[in-house]
């Protein structure tokens, strides 16, 4: 469905595929954030995090989890966000693999890429002690924000809406409502450009 005008879809696809082995989609996306916090007033780089996942269907890709909590079969996002909902990292697995277990890969990378984050937001599915493990040996404070036991309806909790807003940001996308890649990095790109795009109209028209 590419426009004609762009030249054989081969090549455009072959050129993606290019550009984000480069990291290239990574670094417009971190800049174009960094941008983003000093124009709100923030310090470049963040000192706190949130994290959480969300699971997809994804009809086309090579390997594929059912997650039984959402009766999903696809892939799962595991993503940390800054305070205001910027995208921070992502982790894509399988829908099978545990929350906790998929945040593990996204602690070893905010810790080389945001090395200023310090502390963590997260719900109850992080509450696990090989993930509590790793937050105190890579330095993390984490603090787990419940609901309460007799709360009733829809309550916005603190931090926990912030990730929220930014599954939904994604989901506005429309390529992102499902994960229609085959292979994972260019799912992953695919994230980068959506919310990369986000953030340079966000600097564009403030």
């Amino acid at each position: 469905m590419l426009p004609i005008h762009f030249g054989p879809w081969q090549t455009v696809y072959g050129w993606f595929r290019e550009l984000a082995r480069r990291l290239l989609f990574q670094t417009i996306h971190d800049v174009a954030l960094m941008v983003d916090r000093e124009r709100a007033g923030r310090e470049a780089s963040p000192s706190a995090a949130v994290i959480d996942s969300q699971s997809v269907k994804a009809p086309q890709a090579e390997t594929r989890g059912y997650d039984a909590g959402k009766k999903i079969v696809g892939r799962k996002r595991h993503i940390a966000v800054d305070t205001d909902g910027r995208l921070l990292m992502v982790n894509l697995t399988t829908a099978d693999i545990s929350d906790s277990a998929g945040a593990q890969a996204i602690l070893d990378a905010i810790r080389k890429r945001w090395p200023w984050v310090k502390h963590l937001f997260a719900d109850g599915a992080y509450d696990r002690l090989k993930l509590m493990d790793k937050t105190a040996y890579l330095d993390f404070v984490i603090e787990i924000i419940r609901r309460s036991d007799d709360q009733k309806g829809f309550q916005v909790l603190p931090r926990r809406w912030v990730v929220e807003r930014t599954f939904s940001w994604m989901t506005r996308w429309r390529r992102l409502v499902r994960d229609y890649k085959k292979r994972i990095d260019v799912s992953h790109a695919m994230i980068l450009v959506a919310m990369g795009g986000n953030l340079i109209r966000r600097n564009a028209h403030p």
